[in-house]
């Protein structure tokens, strides 16, 4: 696994290619790494380790992922991830459509993030959804919880923890909000809600924490106001057996059906999120209705089914490559010399260092 890192790598298989630029993506922020020591310590890797394949997440973000489509050392499986709209694939369209051409196959992880891929990128796409790793949550529990209410996400606009907040002074008297993670938005929250004492500030939590949150908690809050692709929370906390309560949005109904598994209401909606709450508090029958609906729901989305479906267009991507050479009469391609690797370095540095640059003025 290539990527940026910042501090030390969090498993031996990781290989850190440099520090992340924080960099205003799509209502969030996405770490990139756009920098010339980030691209020759990729390519110092692609060419050290000669991956048989390479599976880029985002492919056309700025640093590893356009320096690994700019070398062409494997074929490319892609995963698009990103939902609503795009102004870099909008301004920059032209290139962007020059690097997607580059990619053997294309992926989309929800039919939201097909939409965005389609519409500026063209290509043709399968969509195979995130996963989780279902054995971590162990939901199949059904102890009675604590009236507690559990958010865990990024503190700023578009999670929609302000309307939460504001929807929670409406919510019965008794239960409890932990409130995980953190955000631009946090010392401006806390300095409006922190003097509720039903309020519990935990700041940010392992992944083995927030399981235990979710195996221990009443319900799950998602309200998130828009620009989700897809709902992998969602999963976990079905996954957890925790009921979930979220905003009606496209990502999430790419997860969820209301009423079934879940409860959706509008987004920005505080009297209906609350109302939601308190019947999920208060009604134990529904409590546990959607538990059984959520935890056969997240099976749809274990990690082994979704390994199956990418080793198939692993071997796909292979032996149409393999054919190609047969067809040509060419030898297994050794890899490039190191002349030709660091005459294309030197080509193509300039160009993705002013792609960079134009990307994040846009």
């Amino acid at each position: 696994m290539l990527g940026p890192c910042d501090g030390a790598p969090p498993e031996t298989f990781v290989t850190p290619l440099g520090d992340s630029l924080p960099t205003p993506a799509n209502g969030s922020v996405a770490p990139i790494a756009p920098d010339p020591s980030a691209t020759l310590r990729t390519i110092r890797a692609l060419r050290d380790e000669e991956f048989d394949i390479l599976h880029l997440h985002e492919p056309l973000s700025p640093g590893p992922n356009l320096t690994a489509l700019t070398m062409l050392s494997a074929p490319i499986v892609a995963t698009f991830h990103a939902a609503g709209d795009s102004a870099s694939y909008r301004y920059l369209n032209s290139a962007a459509r020059s690097f997607a051409s580059r990619i053997d196959r294309r992926v989309a992880v929800s039919p939201d993030a097909l939409d965005l891929a389609e519409r500026y990128l063209g290509g043709t796409y399968a969509v195979i959804p995130n996963a989780v790793p279902l054995d971590i949550y162990g939901g199949d529990s059904s102890d009675e919880r604590e009236p507690i209410v559990f958010f865990c996400g990024r503190h700023e606009e578009r999670k929609g923890l302000g309307v939460l907040l504001r929807a929670f002074a409406r919510v019965g008297s008794d239960a409890t909000l932990l409130v995980a993670s953190d955000g631009p938005q946090t010392a401006e929250l806390r300095a409006t809600h922190g003097d509720d004492p039903r309020i519990v500030w935990l700041g940010r939590i392992s992944e083995a924490e927030k399981a235990a949150h979710l195996r221990s908690s009443r319900v799950f809050v998602a309200p998130s106001l828009g620009g989700e692709s897809f709902g992998v929370v969602l999963i976990e906390a079905m996954a957890a057996g925790c009921p979930v309560v979220a905003s009606d949005i496209d990502g999430y109904r790419n997860v969820a059906t209301h009423d079934l598994d879940a409860l959706l209401v509008p987004a920005s909606d505080e009297r209906a999120l609350a109302e939601a709450l308190d019947r999920v508090l208060s009604d134990a029958a529904l409590a546990e209705r959607l538990r059984e609906h959520g935890l056969a729901r997240s099976r749809d989305f274990s990690m082994a089914r979704q390994a199956e479906s990418y080793v198939a267009f692993y071997r796909e991507v292979l032996a149409e490559r393999d054919a190609h050479e047969r067809r040509v009469g060419n030898e297994p391609s050794p890899g490039l010399s190191s002349a030709r690797w660091y005459a294309r370095v030197r080509r193509w540095s300039a160009l993705l260092a002013g792609l960079a640059r134009r990307m994040l003025r846009r």
